[in-house]
């Protein structure tokens, strides 16, 4: 993997501004690509893009090769001529600072349909062919997701295993009767995947054309309510009803005292072994024709993980078990070649972690957030860290840094920090990022909310929290000139700022 001196930035596209009640792909996005560039980023990171399901984490998807089609952008689809301007003009007035779920899935749901009626009467034929192309490009998931999503929409989001037995089951002649009677519906959830993609793909490519970059993430496990799971349950460890025998999880650590309990099922790794880990690498190779780069989410479970009995209630009596280790990652580089890959090594990490990792040259994760302990001194603290690291102020999963500061940190901590920093506190966010501008590591990423310097409120996930994830949204107020030029000033001090960069315009910075 290239190494070079960057810095990024952690926004998911769901938290963009936008008057349909959910960030997309659309004009704010291409312009939030532009504002990255202007403040001198050379990453911008984003969450897993997939369907979420229940609780609306991108982290517990109904596919892990399909798109969001909540983040497709209806302007766009004005622009394509299969939505009129009237259609989409008379938006409800939904909350700017944050997503209302409820509201905002039944009303883009029914956006991409009267789209798709409109696509279907008309027939664009541009559109028409680049969709065969599509279906043709990515058939080895694509069909089996589009009657999963139709039947799993049809039965009002019902997970995959209360199904009736035969469709549950995937009996051969039930599965081709349902999708005989239901055409329309296993089409249109194929369009809508054929919608994101396409806005995806041209979203990226601005984004390269201004030197920005996509680092995406890919979760080590996939929900059990998932078009994976229920079209390939030899993969994992269910029994003969495609319940899960075990689940994942991890034990009680910094998030919660009785650890978390995903409730993911199980890889079955030897099974996997013996094709050469073929899901893994169709997809790993459905993310990086999506993304530059890729975050393994709970990169410690190849090593080894927490195996948790399935009726469990808690994390806490769980069991290690090996990973697939060092033969995974060979057969994956041996079928996709060099893997731009960084590991999210936090939590418990024991040496075999340690090894894996830089036995592999993976890049691992460093959090300022953990990292004025007084005593013990952390790892994460800059003087400790090392270039073959990516540096966060906080992640998805942390407090935003003024909500750490005032709210989590003890005053032991606090005083670290300040003394440390040579600083009162009184900006600890833009502190903190210049710390970890500041360090050795190759690359420093920023979550959104610490360059606006919001509180907790803002944080975008609680872990061990079920409801009132993921809502975040920034506003235009957070994307403003002089935010934008004090960031520039720290990457292009601390030597990070792509060849070619000019500052932006408008005030200098403070």
């Amino acid at each position: 993997m290239e190494r070079e001196r960057r810095a990024g930035v952690l926004l998911h596209p769901s938290c963009l501004p936008s008057r349909f009640g959910i960030g997309d792909l659309g004009p704010t996005a291409a312009a939030y690509v532009e504002w990255l560039a202007g403040a001198g980023a050379g990453w911008w990171q984003v969450l897993p893009l997939h369907p979420p399901g229940p609780g609306h984490s991108p982290y517990s998807a109904i596919s892990t090769f399909a798109g969001n089609e909540l983040l497709v952008s209806p302007d766009l689809l004005v622009e394509d001529g299969i939505l009129g301007e009237a259609e989409v003009a008379d938006a409800p007035d939904f909350p700017r600072a944050w997503v209302e779920f409820d509201a905002v899935v039944p009303y883009k749901t029914a956006l991409l349909r009267r789209a798709f009626d409109r696509f279907t009467e008309r027939r664009p034929a541009g559109l028409a062919q680049q969709l065969e192309a599509f279906r043709q490009r990515h058939r080895g998931w694509l069909a089996d997701y589009a009657l999963f999503r139709a039947l799993r929409d049809s039965r009002g989001r019902q997970a995959w295993y209360e199904w009736p037995p035969e469709l549950a089951a995937r009996r051969p002649e039930a599965l081709e009767a349902w999708r005989e009677s239901h055409r329309d519906d296993v089409a249109f959830a194929e369009f809508c995947q054929f919608l994101f993609f396409r806005q995806w793909g041209a979203l990226r490519d601005w984004a390269r054309e201004l030197g920005v970059r996509v680092f995406g993430d890919v979760p080590i496990f996939v929900s059990r309510d998932s078009a994976e799971v229920w079209a390939r349950p030899d993969l994992f460890l269910l029994d003969a009803e495609g319940r899960p025998t075990v689940v994942a999880g991890v034990p009680p650590d910094y998030f919660s005292a009785t650890g978390q309990l995903w409730g993911n099922p199980l890889y079955d790794w030897e099974r996997m072994a013996g094709d050469g880990y073929a899901w893994w690498v169709s997809r790993l190779r459905q993310t990086l024709e999506t993304v530059d780069m890729v975050r393994i989410d709970h990169f410690r479970g190849f090593a080894s993980y927490w195996e948790v009995p399935a009726d469990a209630t808690t994390a806490v009596h769980g069991t290690w078990r090996q990973g697939p280790g060092r033969g995974f990652f060979d057969a994956v580089a041996a079928a996709l070649g060099d893997l731009p890959l960084v590991a999210e090594d936090l939590g418990e990490i024991t040496p075999d972690v340690i090894e894996l990792r830089k036995g592999l040259g993976l890049p691992g994760m460093a959090i300022l957030h953990f990292a004025f302990s007084p005593r013990p001194r952390s790892s994460f603290i800059p003087y400790n860290l090392e270039r073959d690291l990516v540096v966060y102020t906080g992640t998805h999963d942390n407090n935003t840094s003024v909500g750490w500061y005032h709210d989590d940190a003890g005053e032991p901590e606090r005083d670290l920090l300040r003394r440390y920093a040579a600083c009162s506190g009184r900006e600890v966010h833009w502190d903190l990022i210049r710390l970890a501008l500041a360090s050795v590591c190759d690359l420093a990423v920023v979550p959104h909310q610490d360059l606006a310097g919001l509180g907790g409120d803002c944080r975008m996930n609680t872990p061990a929290v079920g409801d009132g994830n993921w809502r975040f949204r920034i506003t235009p107020a957070m994307l403003g000139e002089g935010i934008q030029a004090r960031l520039f000033d720290l990457i292009e001090t601390y030597g990070r700022l792509p060849e070619g960069r000019r500052p932006p315009p408008g005030p200098d910075p403070p």
